[in-house]
């Protein structure tokens, strides 16, 4: 019989979506996905938000030895450097799409059952992508931490509802106990109360998670960097974005941010950081008059063509 799960809502699904915006501009892929699996149907769930790459939400595939999914969900996870030079993989459906760099982990609900997959797709051997395995499978956790607060959220719902239900039978039986209906609603009120404490005590637990886990992988990356400065610059947006999934953005930033391109969404958040033009056309290695040409787009975007203030005074004061 197949176990019933919770429905994954919205604002999990947003959190997912930064996520694997964030695992994309770490490794560097065109494509981080969180799959899900539902019997032979395997179906992109969420997809990053990066240019030329062909997994939309919704796309399907038919589990099979030529996906890489179907490996990883037997193995719990598969590394493959370039499909077209290894005889098992030279077949297999991703190459269709010109994908033949795969890094992947299986994600499971807490029964065990198999929920999908999170992974990155490149068209070429990607080392830093690579090197950021361990990032991947720390990132692979906090989703499986989702999934295990959904399923005791919706228990909890569970015995919610069937409290109500037998309070109403209880009213509907003994109208004159005032006194055991009183009690009853404190029963409640104090459920939902420790629903509340358990929502407050998941969001201390990924704060941990990331400070404890996340963090000192950034340090160690930090020290293979060396004197890379574009990575290093990336690897402290990383931090910022780390912080961001902790204490989320605030609507207006959230929203000034959705009207940006990625490219522009990039170049914001090293203003951000207090980066000049010409500190930003090094780190991306390009003119300075492409970076302008950006910064007075993000200007338009954010209604401050007349204004007078700081680009990144405005950018600051959003968050």
């Amino acid at each position: 019989m197949t176990p019933q799960h919770p429905q994954i809502p919205q604002h999990t699904i947003e959190n997912w979506q930064r996520i694997v915006n964030l695992i994309a501009r770490l490794a560097d892929v065109p494509a981080s996905l969180v799959m899900r699996t539902n019997a032979q149907d395997h179906a992109v769930f969420v997809a990053s938000r990066t240019e030329a790459h062909p997994y939309d939400p919704g796309l399907r595939f038919a589990l099979n030895d030529r996906l890489y999914c179907s490996s990883v969900l037997s193995d719990g996870a598969l590394a493959v450097e370039d499909a077209a030079r290894d005889p098992r993989w030279a077949d297999n459906d991703d190459l269709k799409y010109g994908m033949s760099f795969y890094l992947g982990y299986a994600l499971h609900w807490p029964d065990g059952s198999v929920f999908g997959t999170i992974c990155v797709l490149d068209t070429h051997r990607n080392p830093k992508a690579l090197l950021f395995r361990e990032g991947l499978q720390e990132f692979s956790r906090v989703i499986e931490s989702d999934l295990r607060l959904l399923v005791e959220v919706d228990r909890r719902a569970a015995l919610e509802r069937e409290l109500q239900t037998t309070l109403d039978q209880l009213e509907s039986r003994v109208k004159r106990r005032t006194t055991d209906l009183e009690e009853a609603n404190a029963a409640l009120r104090v459920l939902l109360a420790s629903i509340e404490t358990a929502r407050r005590e998941y969001d201390a637990n990924i704060l941990r998670q990331i400070r404890g886990l996340a963090i000192p992988l950034m340090v160690k990356l930090r020290a293979r960097l060396g004197r890379d400065a574009a990575s290093a610059m990336y690897l402290n947006m990383l931090e910022d974005n780390l912080k961001s999934l902790t204490a989320s953005m605030s609507g207006e930033l959230t929203r000034a941010f959705e009207a940006l391109t990625p490219a522009e969404q990039e170049i914001a958040q090293m203003i951000m950081r207090g980066q000049t033009t010409k500190d930003i056309a090094r780190t991306l290695s390009r003119e300075t008059s492409t970076i302008e040409f950006h910064r007075n787009n993000i200007r338009k975007k954010m209604g401050l063509c007349k204004s007078g203030r700081s680009l990144r005074s405005a950018l600051r004061a959003a968050r």
